[in-house]
């Protein structure tokens, strides 16, 4: 069975950073992957997506602060998270589906999440 796991949450300073990694126990070649957060008091968001080609969608609260990279060699996909906010603080986790898109919906596998806290 397809399985993710994340990796890499933990508690960071405002302006501090965090690379979060999902792996996968199968060849993600032709997966796309996305990465979503469920943060206090608001349903779960996407964050940014990686699709196949490595072309790369982010949310606009991220946008220039959040990277997302993959190594299919690997099995694995990165979020690096710079710059980071209180506002960041959520349950962080990577799906894997045919389509890149920051709308759960599309994604078939979900992994268990992983906690970040930015917090001084």
């Amino acid at each position: 069975q397809f399985q993710l796991e994340e990796s890499g949450g933990g508690l960071v300073q405002p302006g501090g950073s965090l690379r979060l990694s999902c792996a996968a126990s199968e060849s993600i070649r032709h997966y796309g992957v996305g990465w979503f957060r469920r943060t206090p008091g608001k349903e779960r968001e996407g964050v940014s997506c990686i699709n196949p080609e490595n072309k790369t969608t982010y949310a606009d609260t991220v946008k220039g602060r959040f990277t997302v990279s993959r190594d299919n060699a690997k099995r694995t996909v990165y979020l690096q998270m710079n710059n980071l906010k209180p506002e960041d603080t959520g349950i962080y986790y990577c799906a894997a589906g045919y389509i890149a898109a920051l709308d759960d919906y599309e994604y078939d596998y979900w992994g268990q999440g992983t906690q970040v806290t930015v917090s001084s």
